[in-house]
């Protein structure tokens, strides 16, 4: 295993000064946010861009990869997470469009996998969004297959706020709807499995770490804590809202022992990627990176 993290939340600096931070504090990778280079969405640390696909030629490929190797570090995946399945139909034509971009740059650099979302329309069923999906997917998974690279779905539902209520902006939050998934797609499509977002849709990490272990492709490590008064107020009904909080790995409520026993029994030996959303390490640089290494901290004693 290899420890690193999502570039996401240090939009200010650019690659090589996140890569030099990175192996001066004893990171092995890194997972690069590919949101369009001119313009990104406006969602909490979304829009980041430390890679410009659009364009991208060999060369360019490679003399990237080349500068993030020379410093010892590897490059776990290209991360791009908008909602492929979002009701307005331009704006699903427009981000279909760069991911189709990310697949092929991730293609010519010779990265393994693409971390990215399915989508869903809030205001539809499971049923409904996953008919939809697999009309929008089909010529995706077509592309990355034939680009050589795996699609990592994150696990996320995607549902934070009022305006992604009641179903969410992601649909493969399940194990029911992964099977479904990879039936559909076949090996071309995994995971990219974050155990926090399991924690409060009460579904057992270890089991479904055991059932799919092999198909997932990447790994991101973030922790969730269940504010018990939010709950308490709102309910189950409310789906997470008031009461889910995002938090750094060893602040939250994910048995880290559980899930890394479950990991090195499937046989997952990939990258370890921190995701970082935790509100009380943000707003400067300094805390961010101060966050990035306290969840280093934690999680450095399971990853040899």
């Amino acid at each position: 295993m290899k420890l690193g993290f999502l570039t996401a939340p240090l939009p200010e600096l650019s690659i090589d000064e996140i890569a030099d931070w990175a192996v001066a504090n004893g990171f092995e990778s890194l997972e690069i946010a590919a949101w369009p280079a001119q313009s990104g969405e406006t969602r909490r640390y979304a829009g980041t861009s430390h890679v410009d696909v659009n364009g991208l030629t060999k060369d360019q490929a490679e003399e990237f990869v080349g500068r993030i190797t020379e410093k010892g570090l590897e490059i776990s995946g290209l991360g791009y997470y908008p909602n492929l399945l979002h009701p307005d139909a331009d704006h699903r034509a427009q981000v279909k469009e760069h991911l189709m971009k990310v697949i092929t740059a991730a293609g010519l650099m010779g990265v393994p996998v693409v971390n990215t979302f399915i989508g869903a329309n809030r205001e539809n069923t499971q049923e409904e969004n996953w008919e939809q999906a697999k009309v929008i997917w089909k010529d995706i998974v077509a592309h990355a297959r034939d680009s050589g690279v795996k699609i990592a779905i994150e696990n996320c539902p995607m549902i934070f706020s009022r305006d992604e209520w009641p179903s969410g902006h992601n649909l493969a939050y399940n194990p029911a709807m992964w099977r479904t998934m990879f039936e559909e797609f076949g090996e071309t499509v995994g995971l990219c499995f974050d155990p926090s977002h399991l924690v409060w849709l009460m579904i057992d990490i270890e089991r479904a770490v055991t059932e799919f272990g092999s198909r997932i492709y990447h790994v991101q490590a973030k922790d969730v804590m269940i504010d018990w008064d939010g709950l308490y107020e709102y309910g189950v009904m409310s789906l997470g809202m008031g009461w889910q909080i995002p938090r750094l790995p060893g602040l939250g409520d994910v048995e880290w022992d559980v899930f890394f026993r479950a990991l090195w029994r499937t046989g997952y030996d990939g990258h370890i990627i921190i995701e970082h959303e935790d509100r009380d390490f943000e707003g400067t640089e300094e805390l961010v990176k101060r966050g990035f290494l306290l969840a280093r901290n934690v999680l450095r004693p399971y990853i040899v």
